[in-house]
């Protein structure tokens, strides 16, 4: 009788600084039944990781879930395997704070239940072998990745039952490939189901069942709790496996005591498939799915899987220029992290964690809390730097071949690009430690097909029985119509002091449907940084009938709380035009936001206006334009439609506020953005 080892373990993860009332829902659907239902079979043997920020929190808040998982280690039931403290994505961020990072949770884990990791869960299975020397260096002996990362490096689906070696610059790392269809299986299968899928990966007498994955599938997912508590599937499934002499729990360690490797391996820089897919953008992932049913669904899962693949994690910097500034100003402080108080530490090693920095089927850079989070991290590293005087320094921050200019006063901390048309990318304060220019570009994701051209079985309701509950990755979609029209895609990044012009007037309706004609090449193209004046300009044209030649001139201004714009326009064409000066800002609360005393529910238009007073109730500040003349202002509420694992959702991003003017040849504006107390 073939005896199959089960290596089971779960993960456990919520963004740093995540709402209260998100953390609180894991912790009473999740965490906490499953720890109690876990202690009482001390017998049955897994694994266990926890991002350092969720595990004391759990320690701080919530002492019986906490003595649950001390208990179960001292029982010799939990395994625990360490990852950054902040849960970074490894390869993503520098050697030095990788090693940092490990050894910090390896010392909190050894603090508070009395065992050292020796076992490592790589954040979203994220693999790159220059890990090996660091993973080494902190006493890490093995890895759990997919099974993906074998197969797609050219591995035989029956040959990945146990573990491998792979070496790096001479230093040595085990690999755990975990089984995907147990990944699919758990918990979603029956008891007994996910009991034969257990015992179909007996294909040696030696062999390991692979299961290593998300804590939330039991109990946070939709209807997961139901099913795995009320429903009693994991007493059943626990108790049905402590009962089948067949199959024998064990730790990772001891499996590796126990078991020589399998072999050497060499993986490529890989994820696992999906997160290859999402990292593309929308084109390629729609091209990528046409050739996978293309050539078909048996030749892509046995020899294709080799051949077809997606784009690597760091694909996201890529895809979303937001993503890549914000990872550029932590790798700016990280290298100069020698120079920064000790206590600062924390915030550099905060602002790696990777949730904001991509987007799959969870919200990540979408949701404008967590980039809330890594800027308050950001201009706490920042304000180490805010000496009283004003500071300039100009730097590629974001590696794109432009510089930028970057201020920092007593108060601000203001980026403005010259790859884009010298507009502001940062505006943050250090009192409140909120960037109102913390905005996101409206992009085509190759899921919104699924809202504009939606196929028979996305209506469908997947059938459930008693045998099994559908997972996020295949339960139905509900479709709403309304979201349709919100899919507008932006062809600039939505930063500030942004220069449109236009032969008709620019109104509320035109600019929020983005149908309205720019004429001129100044939105989204570089200018020249004038270094010493801090000023930047353009030699662009108006493209008409003909190209008329344009210069456009801004020289920003700074004090404490307040930055100024001089803008001066020079064109040969002497017809009247309209001009529109584009900003956009984010706000925590944008409908409870006042514009000179009004919401913005349905919008907000002003004519004949030289001043606009913005209330935000947040973080109690008052933002002010004022301009040297009467213009109109307009502004409306701008969203994104993201994907999440409870379906679509339309959030409120930020506000885009434009004023407007006309003027024939040549023109001279002056702004002041001015920040004060309520």
């Amino acid at each position: 009788m073939k005896t199959v080892s089960l290596l089971f373990g779960i993960h456990m993860h919520q963004p740093v600084d995540n709402f209260s009332d998100s953390v609180n829902d894991a912790i009473e659907l999740c965490y906490k039944p499953f720890f109690e239902t876990m202690a009482k079979y001390p017998e049955f043997k897994f694994a266990v990781h926890c991002s350092g920020w969720l595990l004391d929190q759990i320690r701080i808040h919530h002492h019986d879930l906490f003595e649950n998982m001390q208990y179960l280690t001292r029982q010799g039931s939990i395994e625990w395997l360490s990852a950054g403290y902040y849960e970074p994505v490894l390869s993503a961020i520098p050697s030095q704070d990788r090693i940092s990072q490990i050894n910090k949770l390896n010392k909190y884990i050894k603090k508070y239940f009395k065992v050292r990791p020796t076992g490592l869960w790589l954040t979203e299975r994220v693999w790159e072998s220059a890990l090996v020397p660091d993973l080494a260096a902190c006493g890490i002996d093995y890895v759990v990745v997919d099974d993906y990362h074998f197969l797609s490096s050219g591995f035989d689906p029956n040959t990945l039952d146990g573990y491998y070696t792979t070496e790096e610059s001479a230093k040595e790392v085990n690999l755990f490939p975990i089984s995907k269809s147990l990944r699919y299986a758990l918990p979603f299968f029956s008891a007994q189901r996910a009991i034969e899928s257990i015992l179909a990966c007996a294909i040696n007498d030696n062999s390991a069942a692979i299961v290593f994955d998300d804590a939330e599938k039991f109990g946070l997912w939709p209807k997961t709790h139901e099913w795995v508590y009320e429903k009693h599937w994991l007493k059943q499934f626990i108790e049905a496996i402590l009962a089948d002499e067949r199959i024998v729990t064990q730790h990772y360690g001891t499996y590796m005591k126990k078991n020589r490797p399998l072999g050497i391996a060499y993986l490529n820089n890989t994820s696992y498939f999906e997160m290859g897919e999402w990292s593309l953008k929308s084109k390629q992932s729609l091209a990528l799915e046409e050739l996978k049913h293309a050539v078909g669904e048996q030749y892509f899962n046995d020899i294709g899987i080799s051949f077809i693949k997606g784009g690597i994690w760091k694909n996201f910097f890529i895809k979303y220029i937001e993503s890549n500034y914000l990872h550029k100003r932590m790798l700016y402080f990280s290298q100069q992290q020698d120079k920064l108080p000790k206590k600062s530490l924390e915030s550099l090693f905060r602002l790696q964690t990777n949730d904001v920095f991509w987007h799959g089927i969870f919200g990540g850079i979408y949701l404008p809390n967590l980039r809330d989070n890594a800027y308050k991290y950001l201009l706490e590293l920042e304000s180490t730097k805010a000496k009283g005087e004003i500071t300039f320094e100009i730097l590629d921050i974001d590696k794109d071949g432009y510089d930028e200019l970057k201020v920092i006063t007593k108060n601000l901390s203001a980026v403005f690009s010259s790859k884009f048309g010298g507009q502001m990318m940062e505006f943050g304060s250090f009192d409140t430690l909120f960037n109102w220019q913390n905005t996101l570009m409206r992009q085509k994701e190759a899921y919104h097909e699924k809202l504009l051209h939606p196929q028979e079985k996305d209506l469908m309701q997947i059938k459930e029985n008693e045998d099994a509950i559908a997972t996020i990755h295949n339960d139905s979609i509900e479709l709403d119509d309304d979201f349709k029209s919100e899919l507008i895609y932006d062809w600039h990044p939505k930063y500030s002091f942004i220069d449109h012009f236009s032969r008709d007037e620019v109104t509320l309706e035109s600019f929020k449907s983005a149908s309205f004609t720019d004429i001129a090449d100044f939105a989204n193209q570089p200018f020249i940084l004038n270094k010493n004046k801090h000023s930047f300009s353009r030699t662009g044209g108006i493209y008409l009938d003909w190209c008329y030649e344009t210069k456009l001139k801004k020289e920003y201004q700074f004090k404490t709380d307040a930055i100024s714009l001089d803008l001066k326009c020079d064109s040969e064409y002497k017809e009247k035009l309209f001009y529109a000066q584009e900003f956009n800002f984010h706000f925590a609360h944008p409908y409870k936001v006042t514009f000179n005393d009004k919401s913005l529910e349905d919008g907000f238009y002003q004519y004949n206006c030289d001043e606009l007073v913005m209330v935000d109730d947040f973080t109690k500040k008052v933002l002010k334009l004022k301009i040297n003349q009467k213009c109109d202002i307009f502004a409306y509420i701008l969203n994104t439609i993201s994907k999440s694992e409870t379906g679509f959702s339309k959030m409120a991003q930020e506000v885009s506020l434009v004023l407007t003017l006309s003027f024939y040849s040549k023109f001279k504006l002056k702004v002041d953005l001015e920040l004060s107390d309520v």
